[in-house]
């Protein structure tokens, strides 16, 4: 297969390309709110902080239901646990379709269903992404990085894109309506999945299984990397509660989706190009280097004077983090046993999500101090500097090769297997 192509074979999979399109699906709808959201509080608000906040809110309740979902997704059926959800979803994103119809959008209900929303896809995505071990081989999972790298990023492309249109030339309700007529093909999708029931060695949620998870997580220096490396980018180097008001900077409502899109399009240039990943097996020292160059594109998005520079760094920075994620799933989803797949995607979601969440609050506070440009610049050199650091500290993540995880994760699988069964006995 050519080095810079999309591999399509996982799609020959039935149950594989349900889900897949179900997801991609559900991501464009999700990228439109992810959008909407905010930039209704900072019309309502005219507050950087106040668009921060939303944050912390969206934090708080993750902080419970990653632990609680990733126990969960390794006890029950993995598809019926995300269907439910979406289910709940469905029915959020009609709050906030009656709440913009209304004389006086209520701004409480803003922040209350922005957190029910990260409650229940922190409860959703740790069975969401332990599915994917299971619909597939595990030597297709570089190519299934790819394509769940392509369909998000063309989601993230669209989704902002029509969001920032529709926001300058219609009332936003439609915009909330558009991601709730997505939810429909979604929910199809979802519901012809077949069955995926857990192991049958299966744990009991409670906290001794999520300590076990926790466990694990630490005695493997490997994941403790692409935990840290991406908290560290995402904390500093995430402008997006900035954009609403770079936006005005650079053009008005219509800029913002394109400041949404940006980064995106440089992601989907770089999944669409993805074929030579399964060729490359030092994913630690890939993951380091595509985080210091994301820190490069943030730092380069803040000094730059205007619209199209700004544009090019973000997609700089957007195909960077494309490849440090793809990488970082490549990693998860190669080395760790089914049993404990669920758990360890919760704790991977706190990884992923926290750190965007805690870093909108951290670039909405920093304006304080530098302004709104001066946050954006902060924010490149910290996620530069805490990446060398994060090198020299994890030398195992440096010289980690992946065809050793895989290895180590199969010798973990027979032995489990063995001491079960000599118990059994």
């Amino acid at each position: 297969m050519p080095l810079f192509t999309l591999d399509l074979r996982p799609l020959r999979r039935r149950d594989f390309r349900l889900y897949y399109t179900g997801s991609a699906i559900s991501a464009f709808g999700s990228m439109i709110s992810t959008v909407v959201i905010p930039f209704q509080v900072a019309k309502m608000t005219q507050s950087p902080v106040l668009v921060g906040l939303l944050g912390l809110c969206e934090l708080v309740p993750l902080l419970f239901t990653s632990f609680i979902g990733g126990a969960l997704a390794d006890y029950v059926d993995r598809r019926r646990l995300v269907l439910w959800c979406e289910v709940a979803l469905t029915g959020l994103t009609g709050l906030l379709l009656l709440n913009s119809l209304v004389g006086k959008p209520q701004l409480w209900a803003l922040y209350v269903i922005a957190a029910l929303t990260t409650a229940l896809a922190g409860l959703a995505r740790p069975s969401r992404d332990s599915l994917i071990p299971r619909l597939v081989e595990p030597h297709e999972i570089p190519a299934v990085s790819g394509l769940q790298s392509t369909y998000w990023n063309v989601s993230a492309i669209a989704g902002p894109a029509i969001a920032g249109f529709m926001l300058a030339h219609v009332h936003l309700a439609w915009v909330y309506a558009i991601d709730l007529a997505t939810f429909a093909v979604s929910l199809a999708c979802l519901a012809l999945v077949r069955a995926v029931p857990p192991p049958p060695d299966a744990d009991r949620p409670s906290v001794k299984s999520v300590l076990e998870g926790l466990r694990y997580a630490k005695r493997r220096p490997e994941l403790l990397g692409t935990y840290l490396v991406d908290m560290n980018a995402m904390f500093f180097g995430i402008p997006t509660a900035l954009f609403p008001f770079l936006a005005l900077q650079f053009g008005g409502p219509q800029v913002l989706g394109l400041l949404h899109a940006a980064p995106a399009a440089g992601a989907l240039l770089a999944s669409a190009t993805s074929g030579w990943a399964g060729r490359v097996h030092r994913h630690g020292l890939v993951v380091l280097v595509a985080a210091g160059i994301w820190g490069l594109g943030i730092l380069g998005f803040g000094l730059s004077p205007n619209l199209w520079p700004a544009l090019a760094c973000l997609a700089v920075a957007g195909g960077a983090d494309m490849i440090s994620g793809m990488f970082r799933g490549i990693i998860w989803n190669q080395t760790i046993p089914d049993r404990l797949r669920g758990r360890l995607a919760g704790i991977e979601q706190l990884s992923y999500l926290s750190g965007p969440t805690l870093g909108n609050l951290e670039a909405g506070a920093a304006t304080k101090l530098f302004g709104i440009g001066g946050s954006v610049i902060f924010g490149g050199v910290m996620t530069i500097v805490g990446t060398g650091a994060l090198a020299l500290w994890l030398r195992s993540f440096v010289t980690y090769d992946g065809r050793e995880g895989i290895a180590r994760k199969e010798k973990e699988e027979a032995e489990f297997t063995a001491r079960r069964e000599a118990t059994a006995t």
